[in-house]
Formats: C-alpha cells, sequence, structure tokens
C-alpha cells in the first residue's frame, strides 16, 4: 500500500518516514543485552550479575533500544503527545531486535500492560496496547490482566516507592484467568526502567498458573 512521504523526526530529512535508514542505522544498532532484563552487557555475557544473584520473575526480556536520544523523545511523543503513528515504526524496531521474533512465535498470548482507568482516559489509549497489537494482532490479549490500583506516574517514583505502590496493582481478570494456564506468556511495554511493573505483573501470572512469563519493551533506561 502506498503512503504519502514525511518528514524524519531525527534528522529532518525529506522524504523519509518517521524515522529514515539512515538515523535507524545510526541509533538503532542490535545491542548485547541481558536476558533476564535487557541493560546493555558485553557480547560475551547473556546474564548480569544481579539477575544471576537474584533471579527476576521473568524468564526472558528483550528491549530494541537503550532509552536515550532520540529515542527518549519519540517515547515522549508517542505516550503523552497524542502520537500513536508511531506504534509502527517502534514495533518494525522491535522485530528486528535479537530474540524477539522467536520469543514472539513461540508465546501462547502477548499481553500488554494495562493502565488504570484513570490513566488510559487521560491519554485515550494504552500505547503498550498499540505495540502488542503491531507485533501480533492475533495473540495479543487486552482482557486477562488488569490493572486495578491508580498509582503515581512511575517515571516520578524512585525504585523502592515504585515496588511499594505496585502491590496489589494488577489482578487476572476472574471469569477469564482459567485461560493463562499451562500458558506462555509475553508481557508488552513501551518502557522499561526498573522493571518494578512487569515484574508485579508477572508475579500475578504466574501465581494464576502460568507456563511461562517474559517481556518485550521497546526502550530500555540505562
Amino acid at each position: 500500500m502506498s503512503r504519502l512521504p514525511s518528514q524524519c523526526r531525527v534528522c529532518h530529512a525529506w522524504p523519509a518516514q518517521p524515522v529514515c535508514e539512515a538515523c535507524i542505522s545510526q541509533f538503532a544498532q542490535p545491542q548485547s543485552r541481558c536476558r533476564s532484563c535487557a541493560l546493555p552487557l558485553p557480547a560475551s555475557a547473556t546474564r548480569c550479575g544481579i539477575c544471576l544473584k537474584n533471579p527476576p520473575p521473568l524468564d526472558e526480556c528483550l528491549a530494541a533500544v537503550s532509552y536515550e536520544y532520540p529515542w527518549s523523545q519519540l517515547i515522549q511523543d508517542f505516550k503523552f503527545h497524542g502520537e500513536p503513528g508511531l506504534t509502527r515504526t517502534f514495533a518494525m524496531l522491535l522485530r528486528a531486535a535479537p530474540w524477539v521474533e522467536p520469543l514472539i512465535d513461540q508465546a501462547d498470548l502477548l499481553l500488554p500492560l494495562p493502565l488504570s482507568p484513570q490513566r488510559l482516559q487521560e491519554r485515550g489509549y494504552n500505547q503498550a496496547h498499540l505495540l502488542s497489537r503491531r507485533l501480533h494482532p492475533g495473540k495479543t490479549r487486552a482482557d486477562l490482566l488488569l490493572r486495578i490500583k491508580h498509582t503515581p506516574a512511575q517515571h516520578t517514583l524512585k525504585r523502592a516507592l515504585r515496588l511499594s505502590v505496585l502491590q496489589d496493582a494488577f489482578a487476572l481478570e476472574p471469569l477469564l484467568a482459567h485461560e493463562i494456564k499451562g500458558r506462555r506468556l509475553v508481557l508488552i511495554d513501551d518502557v522499561m526502567t526498573t522493571g518494578a511493573s512487569l515484574h508485579a505483573a508477572a508475579r500475578v501470572l504466574r501465581a494464576g498458573g502460568a507456563l511461562a512469563v517474559s517481556a518485550i519493551a521497546f526502550a530500555r533506561t540505562e
């Protein structure tokens, strides 16, 4: 399908996709990351020391880029400035990231990290849901995992407070909880910072009988 030309959001080249090939080549090179928390690692390692010592509740965690220029500003626009059109570019970069395609193929379901009703009303859409549908609409389920506790925006909180406010923030939809038993699930989010939200959601899914729980985030803070 033909598309109208646009200007690159990074280098302002015209005509181009929202992020042109030259900028993708410059700013989205594949990077070796810890397979448990997605932090950058030397190419010879697969798990960081922290995850080896204290394994997180995720079987695997993958990310496409680091939360830095130019992606940090584009994500801000995507989440807070009403620009869901960036979904296609972010999903394309995610699918090109190491190990993401196999993880999606092996998953039974993709579960976008839910927003509270208050946050969803403020924003008008769940950016994680948009990403998940772009990655695999047939496997995306936004009705199984609920956010039942409204919390302050996580990027405004320190790690200890994030962990505290996220206790009991997620729950399974009671009438559908049986659908995750014995299934391989992948949580989808736009940004992973401390991992507190993804870990809290993963614990709920494991308690509900999921066989495996992994996560994919577009960007990872360092």
